[in-house]
């Protein structure tokens, strides 16, 4: 404790401490001596009285006379200070008694052959004996031995007497004495503050401006200086700080100089990035835009031509060129689910559904795929019912089963499940490549592909794994991965169990797809090489179409028709000031009735999901699969009946 005391404090108690010792021994010395010097003469007295009063008793003992004896010990209360007085024979039966005698302490017990001394905390008792007085007759005879006895023989004892002496006075001298010392303490110990405050005062006052300047210069003060002080060592300091602070101020001025050039390039360099950045986002906005246009021509197109009868080799070309749109279809639906998670515009449907069925259509959907490398896949059978979104679920436990059969080289891929308490552990396990635990948070990252340095197609794009990360934290599912390099992975994701409900409560209410013939549908898309191929692709399922590139030419063409639309299909981005959702109103306002529509866009723009969801309007990305959009034109006119 005492390391952490100040320079002060510590002159304080080398100045005060030795000083209060030696008074405390002193003192304490003094008030002993003196305590024992009244207690010592109080005995002393005592004894004077005991012995006067045994000598003036011995020849009322010796002759029994008990008033003598009475009013002998009547006439020593008279002294100061004695509180009672009783005589006693030599059987110790009192003969005579006066005053308060302290019946703590023992009355005298024969054979009483010399003075005694007890004491209690209020009296102090003295028994002294009496015996007869020995007298020296000058008659030559003295020194004959009378009798047959032997001539040393003590005289019988006649009694005794006691003596209660209050020990009040030497009790008040005691606590005066105390007194004393005490108040000569305490004079000391003030007097050794004083005297060592001033000394303090003396040593710290200039070590106190050293540390004040000290202080400021810290705070960035550097003009603060230490005025001239003492001599020796505190000169010493006091310069040495001075010439810190000189060196410091000086440092400072260059580093603010250099700080202020290096801020001014940052944010040179800031600004440019910005731009750099501003320009890129617009460029990879227009450049996604432009690019989804023709594939989204291409696989209307691709789905149309695909309809056709063809000889083998032209249906092989069509196969190819369709699987090659489809790959660059893939690439493009993961980065807008990508998109889509960022933008927070995903929200999912919690409910209750049964397991099995997702897990057969998974395993349904990744046999080709691990029947072309010889895999085993098996799902195990599981009756348990879970609470999720069935179309994001479907999509995590898709994304880790297909990533599992991608990099599995030989052996087998298991989906099984266990329950833990109220949740069901869903685990994707493979015997495959592994992943080295300093790669397990890598691998959530974005394109990041551990064993496809040549980014192969038949390996993915690197975006599964992210994809199935923000679901996750999304439906709010525990996702875990056991894995090592060589001993294959082990996936797991825990989902809270549910109870299974009726069959009907969970069965998709969507009709599946039907006949569109007849369906009157109004396109309107600024694209002439898009227009075309949905208006050709739409014509071929039966449907009716009017097509336009902007709102008045639809409007005549619709005024041309014998009825009106009964849905429209617009896209997002047209020429002029207007966009498919302010046309779609205007046509609804117009028809007088709300009339099923589609929003079909290029823009992956959080902004544009934002504005399709608030208008309530399904919205389709560029490009569309023509079988998600027949899927979709077979709801909406069931739900407008």
């Amino acid at each position: 404790m005492i390391d952490s005391w100040g320079v002060r404090a510590r002159v304080m108690l080398v100045a005060v401490l030795p000083m209060l010792v030696l008074a405390i021994v002193l003192t304490a010395f003094y008030t002993r001596s003196r305590v024992a010097d009244h207690e010592e003469a109080y005995r002393a007295r005592g004894q004077a009285f005991a012995r006067q009063l045994a000598a003036a008793s011995e020849y009322a003992l010796f002759s029994g006379n008990r008033d003598s004896l009475q009013r002998l010990a009547a006439a020593m209360l008279a002294e100061d200070d004695v509180t009672g007085v009783m005589i006693v024979d030599q059987n110790g039966e009192y003969l005579a008694r006066s005053g308060n005698l302290d019946i703590a302490l023992p009355p005298p017990a024969p054979p009483i052959e010399a003075s005694r001394l007890f004491s209690s905390p209020h009296t102090l008792r003295l028994i002294e004996p009496v015996v007869p007085s020995t007298l020296e007759l000058d008659d030559g005879l003295s020194g004959i031995s009378l009798g047959f006895g032997p001539a040393s023989k003590p005289p019988p004892m006649l009694g005794a007497v006691v003596v209660d002496i209050s020990r009040a006075r030497l009790d008040a001298h005691r606590r005066g004495l105390l007194l004393t010392s005490s108040v000569a303490i305490v004079l000391v110990l003030i007097g050794s503050m004083v005297l060592a405050n001033y000394m303090s005062r003396g040593v710290t006052a200039p070590i106190r401006q050293v540390a004040t300047a000290v202080e400021r210069i810290g705070r960035g003060q550097f003009s603060a200086r230490v005025p001239a002080i003492g001599g020796g060592s505190l000169r010493t300091l006091a310069d040495g700080v001075n010439e810190m602070a000189a060196q410091l101020a000086s440092a400072h001025e260059d580093m603010s100089r250099q700080i202020t050039d290096a801020t001014a390039e940052l944010r040179a360099r800031k600004d440019e990035a910005e731009r750099a950045t501003l320009s890129k986002s617009r460029f990879l906005a227009a450049a996604s835009h432009d690019l989804r246009q023709p594939m989204h021509a291409l696989g209307l197109f691709i789905a149309e031509l695909s309809q056709h009868s063809h000889p083998p080799t032209v249906r092989r070309l069509v196969e190819r060129i369709a699987a090659s749109a489809g790959a660059m279809e893939n690439l493009l639906d993961s980065l807008l689910d990508i998109s889509r998670l960022d933008a927070d515009v995903v929200h999912p449907n919690i409910r209750p559904f049964a397991l099995q069925p997702l897990l057969d259509r998974i395993a349904a959907d990744e046999r080709p795929g691990a029947d072309a490398r010889d895999l085993e896949l098996k799902a195990r059978p599981t009756d348990a019912w879970i609470n999720s979104d069935p179309v994001l679920f479907e999509r995590i436990l898709g994304n880790l089963v297909g990533n599992a059969v991608r990099y599995t080289r030989r052996g087998r891929v298991l989906v099984a499940c266990r329950r833990r308490g109220n949740k069901l552990r869903i685990e994707v396990r493979d015997n495959g490549v592994g992943i080295a635990p300093e790669s397990h948070e890598a691998i959530f990252q974005e394109f990041v592909q551990l064993h496809n340095p040549e980014r192969s197609r038949d390996k993915g794009l690197g975006l599964g794994l992210p994809i199935v990360r923000r679901l996750t934290e999304l439906l709010g599912h525990h996702l875990t991965l056991r894995s090592c390099a060589g001993h294959g992975s082990v996936f797991a994701v825990e989902v809270p169990l549910a109870e299974p409900v009726e069959e009907g409560s969970t069965a998709d209410t969507a009709r599946p797809p039907g006949d569109l013939g007849g369906l009157r549908v109004a396109l309107i898309d600024d694209d002439p090489l898009a227009r075309g191929s949905m208006q050709s692709l739409l014509s071929s399922w039966g449907c009716e179409v009017t097509a336009a590139g902007d709102m008045d030419a639809l409007v005549d063409a619709v005024n041309r028709g014998s009825s009106p639309p009964q849905l429209i299909i617009s896209d997002f981005r047209l020429d002029g000031s207007c966009n498919g959702i302010e046309v779609i109103r205007s046509l609804r306002a117009w028809q007088g009735e709300t009339i099923p529509a589609v929003l079909i866009t290029g823009d992956t723009a959080a902004e544009t999901l934002r504005l399709a969801q608030s208008e309530g309007l399904p919205l389709l990305h560029k490009p569309v699969r023509p079988a998600r959009l027949r899927a979709l034109l077979n709801r909406l006119p069931g739900q407008s009946d």
